[in-house]
């Protein structure tokens, strides 16, 4: 049986499994040409799934996880691949086995002892955490939002300081961000929205005054990987909600009470959060002998084969795809959907004999939520020509859409329209903030 093991469920792992499992896999699994069956594997240290570039709403409460979170054993099922939960530990290259960490409980206890995977083909798509640069403080003192568990504490410290409003001392809440990327410019513009609705639900004496946010950025622009225009366009939006826009700002310590930055100037803050880089997780620095850049991501040659390995595949944050002009493939959402897709056509081309294909980049642009009140970009390749700034509405939609094409790439065009119109009648039902 052809053993294929994907190693990381984010949204390219997650695709390129359901793909794989569509075709490969379940009831209707496909023979290859020997009469074997395919079978791919799943692995995560999660139990269910949560699409990362919306994990700033489900800090300021906007999202709730819990409803919009998609489980791993129950997609697997029904998509004809198997999930198991755990954590690598290793990977044997000689014997084609990955290593499976024991599974803790909270309380220390075992759940599932070490355990060994068998694979023929193994994809690495592990994706991103924080990148702190080692700077003092900061793993203490600042929340990253690289994860489910790390948005949820955030979300739940706000509240908690809201409730202390007017009952303690605490005449401002003041949450400090570094990083002016997107995550620390959509998170900015959500926090503000998540004061408008907190207002209404009994915390009547919180004002917009009552919350102070301080963007601060190293270098000379928020959105640094943007147009000037559009980073423009934005730090004006983010001054008229309230943002304090710090840019060439460098932080070299966190602290209990706040940031303290190269100039000697401390941002007091009650809550800090690190957006300020990402790196791939560090037990990848040269695991099982393969090639690894400063970031421990796997160098991948134009098929996305390790460069030492071509029986072990690399997609997403994880991987280090030089680009033909220079540079490399960014780490962005739309560059790990381009290659599940050219790792799944070159697992299937692999198992029916035919040669390999070289992944080719595509920029469609970016796209920046400001939360309710604005949406901008630009889009680039095929959707226009040249490049082309948008704004408002007409953004909006587009930024909607970049979700909705990982929901089909999971679920299918009838199941993903359902789920729309779930998420509009729950905007009518539920509340309009998470509370707890």
């Amino acid at each position: 049986m052809f053993k294929i093991v994907i190693v990381g469920g984010g949204a390219g792992g997650l695709e390129l499994a359901t793909r794989l499992g569509n075709k490969l896999g379940g009831t209707k699994r496909a023979h290859l040409g020997n009469g074997r069956k395919a079978e791919i594997t799943l692995v995560d240290r999660n139990r269910t799934h949560l699409w990362k570039p919306l994990l700033h709403e489900v800090a300021a409460g906007s999202l709730d996880d819990g409803i919009d979170a998609l489980s791993y054993r129950a997609h697997s099922t029904n998509h004809g691949f198997n999930f198991r939960l755990g954590e690598l530990a290793g990977i044997d290259r000689d014997n084609k086995q990955i290593h499976l960490a024991k599974l803790l409980d909270n309380d220390g206890s075992q759940i599932l002892p070490e355990t060994s995977l068998d694979y023929d083909i193994l994809v690495m798509a592990l994706g991103s955490v924080s990148n702190d640069f080692n700077t003092k403080g900061v793993a203490d003192n600042c929340i990253f939002l690289d994860s489910p568990q790390q948005a949820k504490r955030f979300h739940n410290c706000m509240l908690n300081k809201y409730l202390q409003l007017g009952v303690q001392e605490t005449k401002q809440v003041k949450i400090a961000i570094v990083g002016a990327g997107a995550t620390g410019v959509e998170l900015s513009a959500e926090l503000y929205n998540s004061l408008e609705q907190v207002s209404s639900y009994g915390f009547h004496e919180i004002k917009s005054t009552d919350l102070k946010v301080s963007l601060v950025e190293a270098g000379e622009k928020i959105l640094p990987a943007l147009p000037e225009k559009i980073s423009s366009a934005v730090k004006r939006e983010l001054v008229k909600l309230g943002v304090d826009v710090r840019t060439e700002t460098m932080v070299t310590e966190a602290t209990k009470e706040g940031l303290l930055t190269k100039d000697g100037e401390l941002i007091e803050a009650d809550l800090m959060v690190w957006a300020a880089g990402i790196k791939a997780p560090n037990f990848l620095k040269d695991i099982a002998g393969l090639e690894t850049n400063r970031g421990n991501q796997l160098v991948v040659k134009d098929t996305l084969q390790t460069t030492r390995d071509d029986s072990i595949y690399a997609l997403g944050d994880c991987a280090s795809c030089a680009l033909p002009g220079g540079g490399f493939v960014p780490p962005r959402a739309q560059s790990a959907h381009q290659m599940a897709t050219m790792v799944g056509n070159n697992i299937l081309a692999t198992i029916a004999n035919k040669p390999l294909s070289p992944y080719k980049y595509t920029d469609y642009g970016s796209l920046v939520s400001l939360s309710n009140y604005s949406t901008v970009g630009n889009l680039m390749g095929n959707l226009s020509k040249g490049s082309m700034k948008i704004e408002g509405r007409v953004a909006r939609v587009v930024y909607m859409s970049l979700y909705r094409m990982h929901q089909v790439a999971l679920h299918g065009y009838v199941r993903t329209s359902l789920l729309a119109f779930v998420q509009r009648v729950n905007k009518v039902l539920r509340p309009r903030l998470k509370l707890h």
